[in-house]
Parts: structure tokens; sequence; C-alpha cells
């Protein structure tokens, strides 16, 4: 496996830890956080998204 191959793994395993961190620490916590997220409309769901990948691909950007 090239170096890309494993940068790209790498990613994603951190992304799985993130989004396990919460769930895991804090439960009720975060089931109240999606039950939030439930009652959001489309367009409100698409705006938080969209800040998401943006500010994804603004990291990436400073970090490369």
């Amino acid at each position: 496996m090239n170096l890309d191959g494993q940068v790209l793994w790498a990613a994603l395993a951190l992304m799985l830890v993130f989004e396990g961190l919460l769930p895991f620490v804090a439960p009720a916590r975060w089931r109240r956080l999606f039950e939030q997220v439930q009652g959001l409309g489309d367009g409100q769901i698409r705006f938080m998204g969209l800040v998401c990948l943006l500010t994804g691909c603004l990291a990436l950007w400073l970090v490369l």
C-alpha cells in the first residue's frame, strides 16, 4: 500500500474515532442532540452539512 492509501485509511480511522467519542462518553447527551437534529428542516441540515464541508476543505487546504 502506498503512502496515499495509508493516509486515506488513517483519515477514515480518525473520523470513526471522533464520531464515536460523544456516544461513548455521553450517550444521553448524544441522544438529545440527535433528537434536536431530527426536528430541523431539510434546509437547515443542508446548511450545517455545507458548513462542515467547507470547514473540512479549508482545514485540508491549510494542512496541505
